[in-house]
């Protein structure tokens, strides 16, 4: 068998497996907090996922795939060795795939996209050094790391606000998320919408200006703002308000504990008539926030089932729009490395830029599908459940807040990672409930992952290139 064939039955596994741990690690992205909340079962989320990612990465996937990606190193710099090339996009696609499936062991979510531009870049460095390098543009892939979870987070946090005082706040919270489910239909379809466009049929090369794409949207908005609100009118649900409302009880019961700590230091300070009253108004404030205390654990659990069952059914739809984005635009993680190396060893030429085969999107999709089937449960745990308590409102917001970053992050040329904007997302939920509602040792070391990321694939990728480099002699 000469070594072509060696190298392209070699380049078929490593992308099936960088594939596989596409979906063992980032679809998460999509379905982590649908089940983190209970709006899916795990089982119904993976068939969800396996739909829409092997959709989008079938049918719409890049058909023309970068395959030096992002730009980051010099492809002239392989012009003379081919050969050198093929063997270097192999191991990347290893290397990148090691490094998903150690984090997804260990249930770190990490960015695909860094991961193979980490591989890639060691590789490169390995071969010409640091001239070979965009140092420029890693260094706006490393500004991610900061702006994809800042921006996201703000925006869901703000989301997730406006969703607790308009509906959670209300005296009749499930006719307040009846009267509003239509409009944040019409909003979250318009930038669902604007996501599949600009990042998951963006490589149907449809080329629609941001007027006309924003039109599509506000046209699905309003046939989708029209179907919600004949379905959520027909749907059985309690709209008897509580007797209790603890969501409103415990942004009382905060005010009060903030006033009876501010009145405590004014009473230790005070003399005269002021200690007094002060006094007085202490203990009326304690009483009061003693009061507001049971009320709240009276309230119960059952105060909001109608809330998140409506949130429930907005949640899924979000998803799978997400998935489907999600399989067009990362698919090309594993297939672009793996047509680089195939378009190489046919033509004897190093390919910047390669007709990516339909088998090739296919494999891609297939690898996703199983990655998510077998190990996605790790990933889907720490963004579900491991960050912060998930209900159905909270992970819309965190779906809705990432989305709408991934739009913003398109048309204004911000470097972003879809895992960084979702985790972000989730922190900006949790955060709205105060930094307590986080779990900061997860928070420690999902941030750790990231930073780890880029020299993880760098290093890895070294060792294998001169592994497989004095297995081929070449």
């Amino acid at each position: 068998m000469d070594t072509g064939t060696i190298l392209l039955g070699l380049a078929l596994i490593f992308g099936f497996y960088m594939a596989w741990s596409i979906g063992a690690n980032d679809v998460a992205n999509a379905m982590g907090t649908s089940v983190g909340s209970g709006a899916l079962t795990l089982r119904n989320a993976v068939i969800a996922a396996a739909i829409f990612e092997f959709a989008g990465a079938f049918l719409v996937g890049t058909s023309v795939s970068q395959t030096v990606r992002k730009g980051i190193i010099n492809p002239e710099i392989f012009a003379s060795e081919p050969m050198v090339f093929a063997l270097g996009m192999l191991a990347s696609l290893l290397a990148a795939g090691l490094w998903l499936q150690f984090a997804s062991y260990f249930g770190w979510p990490v960015s695909t996209t860094h991961s193979i531009v980490g591989a890639i870049l060691g590789f490169a460095l390995a071969y010409a050094g640091v001239e070979a390098v965009y140092w420029s543009k890693v260094g706006s892939i490393v500004s991610s790391w900061v702006v994809s979870p800042l921006l996201s987070g703000a925006i869901s946090y703000m989301i997730f606000q406006l969703i607790r005082r308009k509906i959670f706040f209300s005296h009749h919270p499930v006719q307040a998320a009846k009267r509003l489910t239509p409009y944040i239909v019409f909003f979250v379809f318009i930038i669902l919408t604007l996501v599949t466009v600009f990042k998951g049929l963006k490589n149907l090369k449809l080329d629609l200006t941001l007027p006309a794409a924003f039109g599509v949207a506000v046209l699905v908005g309003l046939i989708a703002a029209f179907i919600s609100k004949l379905l959520v009118n027909r749907m059985n649900v309690d709209v008897t308000p509580p007797q209790n409302n603890p969501a409103r009880e415990a942004y009382l019961l905060t005010g009060l504990e903030k006033a009876v700590k501010n009145l405590q230091r004014v009473k230790t300070t005070a003399t005269g008539d002021l200690h007094s009253k002060t006094s007085e108004l202490l203990k009326e404030a304690e009483l009061l926030a003693d009061t507001a205390r049971k009320e709240q654990v009276q309230g119960g659990a059952n105060a909001y089932q109608g809330v998140e069952r409506i949130f429930s059914f907005l949640q899924i739809l979000s998803a799978c729009f997400v998935a489907f984005a999600h399989g067009a635009n990362d698919v090309a993680n594993a297939i672009g490395p793996l047509s680089a190396v195939v378009s190489t060893l046919d033509q004897g030429l190093v390919a910047v830029k390669s007709a990516v085969p339909v088998w090739a999107l296919g494999l891609g999709g297939v690898g996703i599908v199983i990655g998510l089937a077998t190990w996605g449960w790790r990933v889907i745990e720490t963004i579900g459940k491991r960050i912060t308590e998930l209900t159905p409102t909270r992970g819309f917001c965190a779906e809705i807040g990432a989305a709408t970053t991934i739009v913003l992050a398109s048309k204004l040329g911000l470097p972003i990672s879809t895992t960084h904007t979702l985790v972000g997302a989730v922190l900006g939920v949790g955060l709205a409930r105060g930094i307590g509602a986080l779990n900061l040792n997860t928070v420690r070391d999902i941030i750790a992952s990231w930073i780890i990321t880029i020299p993880a694939g760098a290093i890895l990728t070294v060792i294998i290139f001169y592994i497989l480099r004095f297995s081929f002699s070449i």
